[in-house]
């Protein structure tokens, strides 16, 4: 007899459908094809276990399986449920009158019990798209696929229950979730907040500026000056994510498996700070068999490299296209994956190998040339793509004995909503432009036109500070969220000097 069953397979951050067909016949052994990787094949152990669990077995037959489209590679536990009800079905301890109607995923336990996997949502996705009734999944992943609406979504914890629901002797609950309603309710649940911070008044000025216009911050300062507190508090002035936002950002999580059975859709902006011992995949994605980096977990939110000058170089390097693109493109022999990257980079380093450099109190005892070798392990051209450059000092005895909080986010985050709200209506006849950062050069030249004073202003940074052309625009840039923060048409000389002074590390004082 011959029987299909559908599965869905994970390429990059979608799904496309795979057809299990199962075929049981007089004769001997048990075949399985269709490119499956070891995990798949192994599926053979737990699924004999889990279904000697029900009182059933699998039949001492001709069992041929094949996993079509047979050219791609089928990869995971997620299968194991999938081949279970399509050998069962196929042998006639089951009906298989429903199976048409639902993708079934999940990973058997020897007992029977379903363990949760990867990708849920992008799976859903596709079963929506292709039009089928609903979803059979472990129950831990129901919540997450039930963000799909049109779908019904079946949550099981043992293949048991799976197998009672397709011959109609039991009913599974139905999974139902308000996407909007949660996705409301989490806009806020921000960990940390500005109000915590004491003094620090310039830098959390810069900060509101790269907020505003999406722009990459590196702040410079001695330790436990407040430089990783700071950037911790970021996200809670960003402008609250949107509903396709939290959506594109929840698959890409769901993919690389980082999603919690409590959490069925991100809501509020990610913040991922890899340590500096990271590897270059880990950090951009890619491996035998692609996951998403931490640079495409940071997307539509931050992304904290503490102790800049500490990664390894050729790490920091495959930052640069990501940052211009907004995307990376993971290539291998057989096949080419792309995942989203649109994050803000937020950086943080010492000034020195001790650590105290330009320090009010303290002495640094770095010998002549170790500042500026230290600073140059960060390579020239990823400076030029960080915008901000901020110096954090540490704060006096004085200001830390301050009882008075500080301006919380939700004030500092309604300034910076409202200069998005100033760039999205400006570039709103643009696809995939939404802020200052990024602009192309079209726009660059229509909106960062300055006058003659702010050109001889910028004339003398340039030789003062020996500017290049990136550095140039990315000044150019800030100034205009600056305005925009202001309200401002155009941009005017004030503008243009704060953004100027947002770059320390172009200082000849830096380095010695």
């Amino acid at each position: 007899m011959l029987v299909k069953t559908y599965g869905s397979a994970i390429y990059g951050v979608n799904a496309y459908t795979v057809t299990v067909e199962v075929s049981v016949e007089p004769g001997v052994n048990f075949t399985l094809v269709g490119l499956p990787d070891n995990a798949v094949k192994e599926s053979q152990q737990r699924v004999e276990s889990a279904i000697g669990q029900c009182g059933f077995h699998i039949p001492g037959k001709k069992v041929v399986i094949n996993m079509a489209p047979a050219d791609i590679r089928k990869e995971g536990a997620a299968y194991d449920l999938t081949l279970a009800i399509g050998i069962l079905a196929a042998n006639g301890n089951m009906k298989s009158d429903h199976l048409a109607d639902y993708v079934i995923m999940g990973e058997l336990s020897l007992d029977g019990s379903l363990r949760p996997i990867k990708g849920v949502l992008p799976i859903a996705i596709e079963a929506r798209r292709k039009q089928f009734k609903g979803i059979i999944l472990p129950r831990d992943n129901a919540r997450e696929a039930a963000i799909v609406d049109r779908l019904e979504v079946y949550g099981a914890n043992h293949i048991s229950q799976v197998i009672g629901f397709l011959n109609g002797d039991c009913e599974l609950e139905r999974t139902e979730f308000d996407t909007r309603k949660e996705f409301a309710s989490s806009l806020n649940n921000y960990e940390y907040d500005f109000a915590d911070v004491k003094g620090q008044e310039g830098v959390k000025r810069a900060l509101e500026v790269a907020a505003a216009g999406g722009h990459n911050v590196m702040m410079i300062g001695s330790p436990g000056s407040g430089k990783t507190m700071l950037a911790k508090r970021l996200p809670s002035i960003l402008p609250p994510l949107t509903l396709e936002e939290s959506l594109e950002t929840t698959q890409i999580h769901s993919v690389a498996g980082k999603m919690h059975k409590e959490d069925a859709l991100i809501a509020v902006r990610p913040f991922r700070a890899p340590h500096h011992t990271i590897s270059d995949v880990a950090l951009c994605g890619g491996g035998a068999n692609p996951q998403p980096g931490e640079i495409s977990l940071a997307h539509n939110g931050v992304l904290f490299l503490d102790e800049l000058p500490e990664f390894k170089r050729a790490v920091l390097e495959v930052l640069r296209q990501p940052m211009e693109e907004r995307r990376v493109t993971i290539s291998r022999a057989k096949m080419t994956t792309e995942y989203p990257a649109a994050f803000m980079l937020v950086a943080a380093m010492n000034p020195c190998p001790c650590g105290y450099y330009n320090h009010p109190t303290i002495e640094c005892t770095c010998a002549p040339g170790q500042v500026r070798k230290y600073l140059g392990k960060v390579s020239g051209p990823l400076l030029d793509r960080i915008d901000l450059h901020i110096e954090v000092t540490p704060l006096s005895h004085a200001a830390l004995a301050e009882k008075k909080l500080g301006e919380p986010s939700a004030v500092i985050r309604e300034r910076v909503i409202a200069a998005r709200r100033i760039q999205e209506e400006r570039y709103k006849d643009y696809k995939g432009i939404h802020c200052n950062a990024q602009m192309n050069q079209k726009l660059f030249r229509q909106w960062c036109d300055i006058d003659t004073d702010c050109q001889e202003l910028m004339k003398a940074a340039m030789d003062r500070l020996g500017l290049s052309a990136r550095a140039y625009d990315r000044i150019l840039k800030v100034a205009r969220t600056i305005a925009d923060l202001e309200g401002a048409e155009r941009i005017n000389v004030t503008h243009l000097s704060e953004a100027i002074n947002y770059r320390s590390l172009d200082r000849d004082s830096w380095g010695g």
